[in-house]
């Protein structure tokens, strides 16, 4: 949650048992402290509050790395004061950067020369990227439309409604018109032919998503292209293509090396990807990558020279760390081409480990695909008693975060599970997780089944119980299950 807030008014101290001895007096929540404390206070009063955190390791909900290698972690400890954005002061950590956007930009498949340079800007993460490229998009719009002597003030943007919310922030927050193309059971990512059905004169562009955020799946940007170039030749216009490949931009070149959906395909204009996801580094780094210096609008760049020379600069925000930047380097010379692979092959094949675990269970279908980002998103076969949000919650108590979410619309009636496979997720964990799974759901199905809704809907004979026959139904039904409970607890192993 971004929107801070308050606690109640009783709740406005912070208290520390292992301060007390350097600190005598509570401190206050919301108030800066008129007083200093001793930096050991300070460090386990905040240390003891974290440990309330969950494992990052055990988060199985985010796509975010959180785990590097030792030396990657002792680099980005070295240049945390070094500030991105000064480049005259910090040439080498510019130069890096640089060495990263050329490097994503040829494993894109960027025409670009022999001795050419890629286009493309380092962010801090595939949110500002995708601003960055939206906004690309729309000021070439304007630009032409302008030219043309044609109204220029109602843009549009096609996309899935399975798309992550950072699109749905650039609509908003640069007025462009998003049109969603709706998913359907059993389809949930972007339809081709539909999206192109969508697009029309004011169309800056058609967002393909690279590894849905839903399911993992890759959506058809060969066909999205193909359709796309037939609809252009017929009307005139020359809409473009951005592939958001957050989630698959550092996996679809390792594992399915000769699938097309990258600058490939003539109508593909830009591409971001997120470091922080299957770049392998730690959140705060994105990357976008242009096809060639036209398709990035030359009034976008800004010029400072108040840093000590002149420096170009296209982003949203100014000052930032030069950590992520250094450790994308460092992940990229240090795995190579062979390492990365070796480390997809990994996720993929422990998200095979799980989802085999899962299917053998016999209690959950399993919605998304093998190909595509390494994660199964999955749910019950009989949601009658117990529901997807149960078993997430049930299953934190193991220490695993598991997320259960709707599908967007119009497949909103569908309800799944996800677990993403990160590097760190080993074989050992997979099958862990599966034994949990079925300890939760042994456990659940031992709990009245949302009881009240169950009991009230009326007996076998179709014959509605009254509120007093439930409730007494209900107290008898926890009575023998606490009951229960206490006999096996007395039990000696």
């Amino acid at each position: 949650m971004v929107l801070s807030k308050t606690a109640s008014e009783s709740d406005v101290s912070i208290h520390s048992t292992f301060a007390s001895r350097y600190v005598r007096t509570s401190l206050p929540r919301f108030e800066m402290p008129e007083n200093s404390i001793p930096k050991e206070a300070a460090y386990q009063i905040i240390n003891d509050e974290l440990m309330l955190d969950g494992n990052p390791r055990l988060n199985l909900a985010s796509f975010v790395t959180t785990w590097m290698e030792p030396e990657c972690d002792k680099l980005m400890m070295e240049s945390i004061n070094k500030n991105y954005v000064d480049m005259d002061e910090y040439p080498v950590t510019t130069e890096l950067q640089n060495r990263c956007v050329n490097m994503i930009a040829r494993l894109f498949n960027a025409p670009l020369g022999d001795g050419e340079a890629a286009v493309g800007v380092g962010t801090v993460g595939s949110s500002e990227a995708i601003m960055l490229a939206g906004l690309a998009f729309k000021r070439q719009w304007q630009n032409k439309r302008k030219a043309q002597g044609l109204p220029y003030d109602k843009p549009n943007i096609v996309t899935g409604a399975n798309v992550q919310v950072c699109w749905e922030k650039f609509a908003r927050y640069f007025e462009v018109e998003l049109k969603e193309v709706k998913l359907r059971e059993g389809y949930y990512v972007m339809d081709p032919e539909k999206a192109v059905e969508m697009v029309d004169e004011n169309t800056i562009c058609v967002a393909a998503i690279l590894g849905s955020t839903l399911t993992g799946e890759f959506e058809d940007v060969k066909l999205l292209n193909d359709l796309l170039v037939e609809k252009n030749k017929q009307t005139g216009w020359d809409t473009g293509i951005h592939v958001d490949a957050a989630s698959g931009g550092f996996i679809a070149p390792f594992l399915y090396p000769e699938l097309e959906w990258d600058f490939r395909l003539p109508l593909v204009k830009s591409i971001n990807v997120s470091g922080h996801k299957y770049g392998l580094v730690y959140a705060g780094i994105g990357w976008v990558v242009w096809r060639t210096k036209s398709d990035l609008p030359d009034e976008l760049i800004f010029h400072i020279n108040y840093l000590g020379a002149d420096q170009p600069t296209f982003t949203l925000n100014f000052s930032k760390g030069s950590s992520q930047v250094i450790a994308q380097y460092y992940q990229l010379i240090r795995l190579g081409f062979e390492g990365y692979r070796n480390v997809m092959d990994n996720c993929r094949e422990n998200m095979m480990v799980l989802r085999e675990g899962l299917e053998k269970t016999g209690r959950f279908n399993i919605v998304s695909k093998e190909n595509g980002v390494p994660l199964v998103a999955f749910s019950l076969k009989d949601s009658s008693r117990h529901d997807e949000f149960e078993v997430a919650e049930t299953l934190r108590r193991f220490g695993w975060i598991v997320p259960a979410y709707t599908m967007p619309a119009d497949a909103q009636h569908v309800t799944v599970l996800r677990v993403v496979i990160r590097e760190d997720f080993s074989r050992t964990l997979a099958e862990r997780l599966v034994a949990d799974f079925e300890k939760v759901l042994h456990e659940l199905d031992t709990l009245p089944a949302r009881v009240q809704a169950k009991m009230a809907n009326g007996n076998a004979n179709g014959v509605k119980k009254t509120e007093e026959e439930t409730t007494r139904e209900v107290t008898a039904y926890w009575k023998k299950f606490v009951e229960a409970k206490k006999s096996n607890k007395n039990r000696i192993c």
